[in-house]
């Protein structure tokens, strides 16, 4: 099993989401955070919605997704759910973040 380690807490593994960049010790990927954050949520209520993460781990995994904004946004890309698939119940939360 090879990994990578991309910065303090933020890694990858062939064996998990095929190797995309996650938060160690999780299989939380870093564009999970990113998304949260794009929908304007603030940094400090991220953990509060992903309490099994600190907020230093989302920290750093913005701070990845500084650097490496081109991977992040293909993860993201071939990850998205078309919107008319996305149930009014999902939608009219996703208003609320």
């Amino acid at each position: 099993m090879t990994k990578y380690i991309a910065s303090r807490y933020i890694t990858s593994q062939p064996d998990i989401l095929s190797g995309e960049p996650i938060v160690k010790g999780t299989r939380t990927p870093v564009r999970s955070i990113v998304n949260l954050w794009r929908r304007g949520m603030r940094v400090d209520e991220i953990p509060q919605h992903l309490p099994h993460l600190t907020l230093a781990q989302v920290f750093d995994a913005l701070s990845f997704y500084q650097d490496n904004q081109v991977e992040i946004n293909k993860y993201i890309e071939q990850n998205r759910i078309p919107e008319e698939l996305i149930h009014p119940a999902v939608k009219a939360r996703l208003k609320n973040l």
